[in-house]
Protein backbone atom coordinates (compact mmCIF):
# COMPACT_ATOMS: atom_id res chain seq x y z
CA UNK A 1 0.00 0.00 0.00
CA UNK A 2 2.80 2.66 0.90
CA UNK A 3 4.89 1.51 -2.49
CA UNK A 4 0.98 2.27 -4.36
CA UNK A 5 0.83 5.40 -2.85
CA UNK A 6 4.70 6.38 -3.64
CA UNK A 7 4.14 5.90 -7.16
CA UNK A 8 0.52 7.59 -7.15
CA UNK A 9 3.08 10.38 -5.19
CA UNK A 10 5.54 10.32 -8.07
CA UNK A 11 2.62 10.40 -11.18
CA UNK A 12 1.02 13.31 -9.69
CA UNK A 13 4.45 15.27 -9.07
CA UNK A 14 5.41 14.89 -12.51
CA UNK A 15 2.38 15.48 -13.65
CA UNK A 16 2.26 18.55 -12.12
CA UNK A 17 6.14 19.58 -13.13
CA UNK A 18 5.77 18.67 -16.80
CA UNK A 19 2.97 21.64 -17.83
CA UNK A 20 5.26 24.04 -15.69
CA UNK A 21 8.03 23.00 -17.71
CA UNK A 22 6.62 23.33 -20.95
CA UNK A 23 4.82 26.41 -19.92
CA UNK A 24 8.55 28.11 -19.66
CA UNK A 25 9.89 26.59 -22.84
CA UNK A 26 6.89 28.57 -24.49
CA UNK A 27 7.58 31.59 -22.43
CA UNK A 28 11.52 31.64 -23.58
CA UNK A 29 11.23 34.62 -26.49
CA UNK A 30 14.51 34.01 -29.26
CA UNK A 31 15.10 36.55 -32.29
CA UNK A 32 15.55 34.59 -35.65
CA UNK A 33 18.30 34.96 -37.74
CA UNK A 34 18.99 33.10 -40.98
CA UNK A 35 22.75 32.28 -41.46
CA UNK A 36 23.34 32.40 -45.21
CA UNK A 37 27.08 31.04 -45.07
CA UNK A 38 29.40 29.38 -47.48
CA UNK A 39 31.97 27.01 -44.98
CA UNK A 40 33.06 25.39 -48.34
CA UNK A 41 34.47 26.21 -51.92
CA UNK A 42 36.87 28.52 -53.17
CA UNK A 43 35.55 31.48 -50.98
CA UNK A 44 34.90 29.83 -47.56
CA UNK A 45 37.61 31.63 -46.06
CA UNK A 46 35.20 34.49 -46.10
CA UNK A 47 32.35 33.21 -45.34
CA UNK A 48 33.38 31.27 -42.65
CA UNK A 49 35.39 33.85 -40.85
CA UNK A 50 32.53 36.39 -41.26
CA UNK A 51 29.70 33.90 -39.84
CA UNK A 52 32.26 32.62 -36.94
CA UNK A 53 32.40 36.29 -35.92
CA UNK A 54 29.02 37.14 -36.21
CA UNK A 55 27.90 33.68 -34.23
CA UNK A 56 30.55 34.46 -31.46
CA UNK A 57 28.99 38.13 -31.33
CA UNK A 58 25.26 36.48 -30.79
CA UNK A 59 26.68 33.81 -28.74
CA UNK A 60 28.07 36.34 -26.39
CA UNK A 61 24.96 37.96 -26.23
CA UNK A 62 23.08 34.57 -24.63
CA UNK A 63 25.63 33.55 -22.40
CA UNK A 64 26.91 36.84 -20.92
CA UNK A 65 23.65 39.08 -20.90
CA UNK A 66 21.03 36.23 -21.45
CA UNK A 67 20.04 37.59 -24.78
CA UNK A 68 18.77 41.48 -25.92
CA UNK A 69 16.76 42.86 -23.17
CA UNK A 70 15.53 38.98 -22.33
CA UNK A 71 14.91 38.25 -26.03
CA UNK A 72 17.21 35.02 -26.81
CA UNK A 73 19.22 34.96 -30.02
CA UNK A 74 18.46 32.05 -32.50
CA UNK A 75 20.19 31.31 -35.82
CA UNK A 76 19.88 28.36 -38.32
CA UNK A 77 22.97 28.45 -40.82
CA UNK A 78 22.18 26.80 -44.29
CA UNK A 79 24.83 26.34 -47.00
CA UNK A 80 25.17 28.59 -50.17
CA UNK A 81 28.28 27.68 -51.43
CA UNK A 82 28.45 31.97 -52.90
CA UNK A 83 26.02 30.70 -55.12
CA UNK A 84 22.91 32.56 -56.17
CA UNK A 85 20.42 29.87 -56.63
CA UNK A 86 21.19 28.60 -53.10
CA UNK A 87 21.03 31.62 -51.87
CA UNK A 88 17.44 31.86 -52.96
CA UNK A 89 16.62 28.76 -51.58
CA UNK A 90 18.27 29.25 -48.13
CA UNK A 91 16.42 32.51 -48.29
CA UNK A 92 13.30 30.86 -48.73
CA UNK A 93 13.68 27.92 -46.53
CA UNK A 94 14.35 29.75 -43.79
CA UNK A 95 12.42 33.29 -44.30
CA UNK A 96 9.51 31.90 -42.07
CA UNK A 97 11.61 30.11 -39.49
CA UNK A 98 10.70 31.52 -35.68
CA UNK A 99 8.29 33.24 -33.69
CA UNK A 100 7.97 35.89 -36.05
CA UNK A 101 9.60 35.09 -39.23
CA UNK A 102 13.42 36.50 -40.38
CA UNK A 103 14.94 39.49 -37.68
CA UNK A 104 17.11 40.32 -41.03
CA UNK A 105 19.33 38.60 -43.49
CA UNK A 106 22.84 38.81 -43.92
CA UNK A 107 23.20 38.23 -47.72
CA UNK A 108 27.10 38.12 -47.52
CA UNK A 109 26.94 38.24 -51.13
CA UNK A 110 26.23 40.77 -54.29
CA UNK A 111 25.34 38.27 -56.73
CA UNK A 112 22.71 37.11 -53.58
CA UNK A 113 21.94 40.58 -51.94
CA UNK A 114 20.47 41.37 -56.19
CA UNK A 115 18.27 38.41 -56.27
CA UNK A 116 16.52 38.74 -52.90
CA UNK A 117 16.00 42.87 -52.79
CA UNK A 118 12.09 42.43 -54.57
CA UNK A 119 11.71 39.28 -52.56
CA UNK A 120 12.37 41.24 -49.32
CA UNK A 121 10.75 43.98 -50.46
CA UNK A 122 7.31 41.84 -50.92
CA UNK A 123 8.52 39.81 -47.28
CA UNK A 124 9.29 42.96 -45.40
CA UNK A 125 12.53 41.45 -44.24
CA UNK A 126 15.54 43.53 -44.16
CA UNK A 127 18.46 42.62 -46.51
CA UNK A 128 22.06 44.09 -44.71
CA UNK A 129 24.54 44.28 -47.06
CA UNK A 130 27.71 45.63 -45.01
CA UNK A 131 30.34 47.12 -47.18
CA UNK A 132 28.80 45.19 -50.49
CA UNK A 133 26.02 44.56 -52.36
CA UNK A 134 23.78 47.11 -54.86
CA UNK A 135 25.30 50.76 -54.36
CA UNK A 136 22.51 52.79 -55.30
CA UNK A 137 20.33 50.69 -52.42
CA UNK A 138 21.47 53.19 -49.97
CA UNK A 139 18.50 55.10 -50.77
CA UNK A 140 16.46 54.15 -48.60
CA UNK A 141 13.47 55.79 -50.84
CA UNK A 142 13.70 53.65 -52.97
CA UNK A 143 14.72 50.71 -51.40
CA UNK A 144 13.51 50.85 -47.77
CA UNK A 145 14.20 47.52 -47.09
CA UNK A 146 17.58 46.71 -47.96
CA UNK A 147 20.65 48.61 -45.92
CA UNK A 148 24.49 48.72 -47.52
CA UNK A 149 25.76 49.75 -43.96
CA UNK A 150 28.46 51.32 -42.76
CA UNK A 151 30.66 52.12 -46.31
CA UNK A 152 29.26 51.24 -50.00
CA UNK A 153 30.96 50.39 -52.48
CA UNK A 154 31.00 53.51 -54.54
CA UNK A 155 32.16 55.22 -51.52
CA UNK A 156 34.42 52.90 -50.53
CA UNK A 157 36.16 53.33 -53.94
CA UNK A 158 36.26 57.26 -53.84
CA UNK A 159 38.65 56.95 -50.63
CA UNK A 160 41.14 54.33 -52.76
CA UNK A 161 41.14 56.90 -56.09
CA UNK A 162 41.86 59.27 -52.69
CA UNK A 163 44.61 57.17 -51.13
CA UNK A 164 46.58 56.64 -54.84
CA UNK A 165 46.21 60.63 -55.03
CA UNK A 166 48.18 60.82 -51.65
CA UNK A 167 50.61 58.89 -52.86
CA UNK A 168 50.94 60.80 -56.23
CA UNK A 169 51.46 64.08 -54.04
CA UNK A 170 47.72 65.63 -54.77
CA UNK A 171 44.84 64.63 -56.71
CA UNK A 172 45.81 66.77 -59.51
CA UNK A 173 48.62 64.76 -59.94
CA UNK A 174 45.94 61.57 -60.83
CA UNK A 175 46.05 63.47 -65.07
CA UNK A 176 47.73 61.22 -67.31
CA UNK A 177 48.26 58.05 -64.85
CA UNK A 178 47.20 54.63 -66.10
CA UNK A 179 44.92 52.68 -63.73
CA UNK A 180 44.06 49.06 -63.96
CA UNK A 181 41.19 47.39 -62.93
CA UNK A 182 41.53 43.83 -62.21
CA UNK A 183 37.71 43.07 -61.04
CA UNK A 184 36.07 39.41 -60.45
CA UNK A 185 33.50 38.85 -63.17
CA UNK A 186 30.53 39.09 -61.19
CA UNK A 187 28.28 41.68 -59.92
CA UNK A 188 30.44 42.53 -57.17
CA UNK A 189 33.22 42.52 -59.27
CA UNK A 190 31.21 44.93 -62.06
CA UNK A 191 29.75 47.17 -59.20
CA UNK A 192 32.42 50.12 -58.84
CA UNK A 193 32.64 50.43 -63.10
CA UNK A 194 30.95 53.28 -63.48
CA UNK A 195 31.87 55.07 -60.58
CA UNK A 196 35.95 54.96 -61.88
CA UNK A 197 34.59 55.68 -65.24
CA UNK A 198 33.39 59.11 -63.19
CA UNK A 199 36.22 59.28 -61.27
CA UNK A 200 38.51 58.68 -64.45
CA UNK A 201 36.30 61.95 -66.50
CA UNK A 202 36.89 64.23 -63.46
CA UNK A 203 40.80 63.76 -62.40
CA UNK A 204 42.21 62.72 -66.00
CA UNK A 205 43.52 59.15 -65.67
CA UNK A 206 42.81 56.05 -67.66
CA UNK A 207 41.02 53.33 -66.41
CA UNK A 208 41.20 49.90 -67.40
CA UNK A 209 38.41 46.83 -66.74
CA UNK A 210 40.26 43.42 -66.79
CA UNK A 211 37.43 40.67 -65.94
CA UNK A 212 38.58 37.54 -64.00
CA UNK A 213 36.12 34.32 -64.27
CA UNK A 214 35.01 33.00 -61.24
CA UNK A 215 37.05 31.43 -59.02
CA UNK A 216 39.87 33.78 -60.45
CA UNK A 217 42.80 31.53 -60.87
CA UNK A 218 43.41 31.69 -64.28
CA UNK A 219 44.91 35.24 -64.40
CA UNK A 220 48.09 34.64 -66.26
CA UNK A 221 46.88 36.04 -69.84
CA UNK A 222 45.18 39.50 -68.01
CA UNK A 223 48.97 40.29 -65.81
CA UNK A 224 51.14 39.97 -68.94
CA UNK A 225 48.90 42.37 -70.84
CA UNK A 226 48.70 44.31 -67.55
CA UNK A 227 52.69 44.11 -66.91
CA UNK A 228 53.67 44.05 -70.40
CA UNK A 229 51.12 45.90 -72.65
CA UNK A 230 49.50 48.16 -70.46
CA UNK A 231 51.77 49.07 -67.84
CA UNK A 232 49.63 50.96 -65.77
CA UNK A 233 50.96 53.20 -62.70
CA UNK A 234 48.06 51.27 -59.95
CA UNK A 235 46.54 48.05 -60.08
CA UNK A 236 42.93 48.06 -58.40
CA UNK A 237 42.38 44.88 -56.64
CA UNK A 238 38.88 44.02 -57.08
CA UNK A 239 39.19 39.83 -55.86
CA UNK A 240 37.77 37.35 -54.04
CA UNK A 241 38.87 34.28 -52.29
CA UNK A 242 41.21 32.33 -54.07
CA UNK A 243 41.75 35.22 -56.80
CA UNK A 244 43.33 37.55 -54.18
CA UNK A 245 46.88 35.08 -53.61
CA UNK A 246 46.42 34.33 -57.30
CA UNK A 247 46.67 37.64 -58.64
CA UNK A 248 49.32 38.37 -55.89
CA UNK A 249 51.78 36.05 -57.19
CA UNK A 250 50.85 36.27 -61.24
CA UNK A 251 51.63 39.80 -60.01
CA UNK A 252 55.19 39.15 -58.69
CA UNK A 253 55.74 36.55 -61.35
CA UNK A 254 54.99 39.31 -64.49
CA UNK A 255 57.29 41.99 -62.06
CA UNK A 256 54.63 44.37 -61.02
CA UNK A 257 55.56 45.47 -57.69
CA UNK A 258 52.61 44.61 -54.73
CA UNK A 259 53.05 48.10 -53.25
CA UNK A 260 51.64 49.69 -56.23
CA UNK A 261 48.42 47.77 -55.97
CA UNK A 262 45.68 48.92 -54.33
CA UNK A 263 42.77 45.99 -53.04
CA UNK A 264 39.05 46.25 -51.69
CA UNK A 265 38.28 44.97 -48.49
CA UNK A 266 37.54 41.63 -49.54
CA UNK A 267 40.93 41.19 -50.90
CA UNK A 268 42.37 42.29 -47.56
CA UNK A 269 42.36 39.40 -45.43
CA UNK A 270 45.08 37.76 -44.39
CA UNK A 271 43.47 34.79 -46.41
CA UNK A 272 43.92 36.82 -49.05
CA UNK A 273 47.90 37.24 -48.73
CA UNK A 274 49.41 34.60 -46.39
CA UNK A 275 49.05 32.17 -49.40
CA UNK A 276 50.84 34.36 -51.44
CA UNK A 277 53.78 34.07 -49.17
CA UNK A 278 56.18 37.22 -50.09
CA UNK A 279 54.76 38.23 -52.83
CA UNK A 280 52.30 40.17 -51.06
CA UNK A 281 54.66 42.13 -49.00
CA UNK A 282 53.77 45.56 -49.21
CA UNK A 283 50.19 45.11 -50.78
CA UNK A 284 47.65 47.43 -49.63
CA UNK A 285 43.89 47.32 -49.07
CA UNK A 286 41.00 49.15 -47.71
CA UNK A 287 38.96 48.70 -44.95
CA UNK A 288 36.37 49.95 -42.12
CA UNK A 289 37.68 47.96 -39.38
CA UNK A 290 41.06 46.69 -38.34
CA UNK A 291 42.42 43.20 -37.40
CA UNK A 292 43.49 42.55 -33.86
CA UNK A 293 42.31 40.22 -30.79
CA UNK A 294 43.45 42.97 -28.01
CA UNK A 295 39.43 44.60 -28.08
CA UNK A 296 38.05 43.96 -24.90
CA UNK A 297 34.70 42.84 -26.35
CA UNK A 298 36.98 40.26 -28.41
CA UNK A 299 38.74 38.78 -25.01
CA UNK A 300 35.50 38.52 -23.35
CA UNK A 301 34.37 36.23 -26.47
CA UNK A 302 37.74 34.43 -26.12
CA UNK A 303 37.13 34.14 -22.44
CA UNK A 304 33.36 33.56 -22.39
CA UNK A 305 32.43 31.89 -25.70
CA UNK A 306 35.06 30.30 -26.84
CA UNK A 307 36.40 29.08 -22.88
CA UNK A 308 32.60 27.64 -22.56
CA UNK A 309 33.28 25.45 -25.79
CA UNK A 310 30.72 27.56 -27.98
CA UNK A 311 32.91 28.97 -30.07
CA UNK A 312 32.21 29.11 -33.80
CA UNK A 313 35.01 29.10 -35.12
CA UNK A 314 38.84 28.31 -34.48
CA UNK A 315 40.38 30.16 -32.02
CA UNK A 316 43.28 30.54 -33.96
CA UNK A 317 41.07 32.99 -36.42
CA UNK A 318 39.82 34.98 -33.88
CA UNK A 319 40.71 38.40 -34.33
CA UNK A 320 41.50 38.11 -38.30
CA UNK A 321 40.27 40.40 -40.64
CA UNK A 322 37.22 38.50 -41.92
CA UNK A 323 36.50 37.20 -37.76
CA UNK A 324 36.26 41.26 -37.07
CA UNK A 325 34.27 42.24 -40.13
CA UNK A 326 31.54 39.22 -38.90
CA UNK A 327 31.66 41.43 -35.04
CA UNK A 328 31.03 44.15 -36.51
CA UNK A 329 28.00 42.89 -38.72
CA UNK A 330 27.24 41.35 -34.98
CA UNK A 331 26.98 45.02 -33.42
CA UNK A 332 25.08 46.68 -35.63
CA UNK A 333 22.51 43.86 -35.83
CA UNK A 334 22.21 44.04 -32.23
CA UNK A 335 22.43 47.78 -31.88
CA UNK A 336 19.64 47.57 -34.60
CA UNK A 337 17.62 45.38 -32.28
CA UNK A 338 17.97 47.15 -29.65
CA UNK A 339 17.16 50.53 -30.69
CA UNK A 340 13.59 48.65 -31.88
CA UNK A 341 13.38 47.49 -28.32
CA UNK A 342 13.28 50.95 -27.33
CA UNK A 343 9.99 52.04 -29.43
CA UNK A 344 8.10 48.40 -29.12
CA UNK A 345 9.07 47.20 -26.23
CA UNK A 346 11.28 44.04 -24.92
CA UNK A 347 9.69 41.41 -27.92
CA UNK A 348 10.73 39.47 -30.65
CA UNK A 349 10.61 41.88 -33.51
CA UNK A 350 8.71 41.46 -36.58
CA UNK A 351 11.09 42.75 -39.89
CA UNK A 352 9.43 45.63 -39.64
CA UNK A 353 10.10 46.62 -36.64
CA UNK A 354 13.36 46.08 -36.68
CA UNK A 355 13.66 47.87 -40.16
CA UNK A 356 12.66 50.77 -37.67
CA UNK A 357 15.36 49.85 -35.69
CA UNK A 358 18.18 50.32 -38.30
CA UNK A 359 16.53 53.47 -39.92
CA UNK A 360 17.00 55.08 -36.64
CA UNK A 361 20.26 53.59 -36.00
CA UNK A 362 23.10 55.58 -33.87
CA UNK A 363 26.08 54.66 -32.91
CA UNK A 364 28.73 56.80 -30.99
CA UNK A 365 32.05 56.93 -30.04
CA UNK A 366 30.97 56.66 -26.57
CA UNK A 367 28.83 53.56 -27.34
CA UNK A 368 31.38 52.02 -29.46
CA UNK A 369 33.53 52.09 -26.49
CA UNK A 370 31.01 51.00 -24.43
CA UNK A 371 30.67 47.36 -25.74
CA UNK A 372 34.61 47.11 -25.57
CA UNK A 373 35.04 47.94 -29.00
CA UNK A 374 37.01 51.12 -28.96
CA UNK A 375 38.84 51.79 -32.17
CA UNK A 376 37.26 48.58 -34.07
CA UNK A 377 34.11 50.40 -35.80
CA UNK A 378 34.26 54.26 -36.85
CA UNK A 379 30.70 55.91 -35.28
CA UNK A 380 27.77 55.05 -37.85
CA UNK A 381 24.57 57.01 -38.11
CA UNK A 382 21.57 55.61 -40.54
CA UNK A 383 18.24 57.59 -41.50
CA UNK A 384 15.13 56.59 -43.74
CA UNK A 385 16.74 57.88 -46.64
CA UNK A 386 20.26 57.23 -45.65
CA UNK A 387 20.85 53.41 -45.56
CA UNK A 388 24.83 53.39 -45.99
CA UNK A 389 25.81 56.14 -43.39
CA UNK A 390 29.19 57.44 -45.09
CA UNK A 391 31.53 55.67 -42.79
CA UNK A 392 35.29 56.50 -43.72
CA UNK A 393 38.04 54.35 -45.11
CA UNK A 394 41.35 53.34 -43.61
CA UNK A 395 44.24 51.35 -45.38
CA UNK A 396 46.56 48.97 -44.23
CA UNK A 397 49.99 47.66 -45.83
CA UNK A 398 50.79 44.01 -45.29
CA UNK A 399 53.74 42.91 -43.74
CA UNK A 400 54.88 39.39 -44.71
CA UNK A 401 57.70 38.91 -42.20
CA UNK A 402 55.51 39.77 -39.16
CA UNK A 403 52.60 38.54 -41.12
CA UNK A 404 50.23 41.52 -39.73
CA UNK A 405 48.23 44.46 -41.44
CA UNK A 406 49.70 47.35 -40.21
CA UNK A 407 47.77 50.89 -40.49
CA UNK A 408 49.29 53.43 -43.04
CA UNK A 409 46.40 56.13 -43.16
CA UNK A 410 44.12 57.32 -40.46
CA UNK A 411 40.40 57.26 -41.38
CA UNK A 412 39.77 58.68 -44.55
CA UNK A 413 36.43 60.31 -45.29
CA UNK A 414 34.68 59.30 -48.67
CA UNK A 415 33.58 61.56 -51.23
CA UNK A 416 29.45 62.20 -51.36
CA UNK A 417 29.65 64.51 -53.84
CA UNK A 418 30.50 61.91 -56.31
CA UNK A 419 28.77 59.05 -54.47
CA UNK A 420 25.35 60.62 -53.83
CA UNK A 421 24.38 62.19 -57.11
CA UNK A 422 25.39 58.56 -58.98
CA UNK A 423 23.49 56.91 -55.80
CA UNK A 424 20.00 59.28 -57.09
CA UNK A 425 20.54 59.02 -60.52
CA UNK A 426 20.65 55.36 -60.62
CA UNK A 427 18.12 54.78 -57.88
CA UNK A 428 15.59 56.47 -59.36
CA UNK A 429 16.18 54.76 -62.85
CA UNK A 430 15.23 51.81 -61.13
CA UNK A 431 12.27 53.10 -59.47
CA UNK A 432 10.98 54.46 -62.81
CA UNK A 433 11.31 50.55 -64.26
CA UNK A 434 10.30 49.24 -61.48
CA UNK A 435 7.13 51.70 -61.14
CA UNK A 436 8.01 52.49 -57.79
CA UNK A 437 6.96 55.88 -56.02
CA UNK A 438 9.68 57.16 -53.48
CA UNK A 439 8.83 57.14 -50.12
CA UNK A 440 8.30 61.57 -49.71
CA UNK A 441 10.92 63.51 -50.49
CA UNK A 442 13.64 63.31 -52.70
CA UNK A 443 17.17 64.69 -51.41
CA UNK A 444 19.13 61.65 -49.89
CA UNK A 445 19.70 64.11 -46.87
CA UNK A 446 15.66 64.83 -46.20
CA UNK A 447 13.11 62.88 -44.18
CA UNK A 448 10.69 60.35 -45.68
CA UNK A 449 7.51 61.45 -44.09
Amino acid sequence: MKLRNLVLSLVATTIAIVPFAVTQAQDTKEQFFPALVYRTGPYAAGGSGFWGGMEDYMALMNLRDGGVNGVMLKWEECETAYNSDRGVECYERLKNQGERGATVVHPLSTGITYRLIERATTDKIPLISMGYGRTDASNGKIFPWVFPLITNYWSQNTAKIKYIGMQEGGMENLKGKKIANLHHDSSYGKETRPVLEKQAEMYGFEIRHYPVAHPGLDQKAAWLDISRRYKPDWVILRGWGVMNPTALKEAARTGFSADRIVGVWWSGAEEDVIPAGKAADGYVAAGFHPSGSDFPLIQEILDIVHGAGKGNISPQRVGTIYYNRGIVAGIVTVEAMRTAQAKFGNIVLSGEEMRWGLENLSISAERIAELGADGLMAPLSISCADHEGGGPVKFSRWDAASKQWVEVTDWIPTDKSIVNSMIMDSSMAYASEKGIDPRSGMSMGSDCG
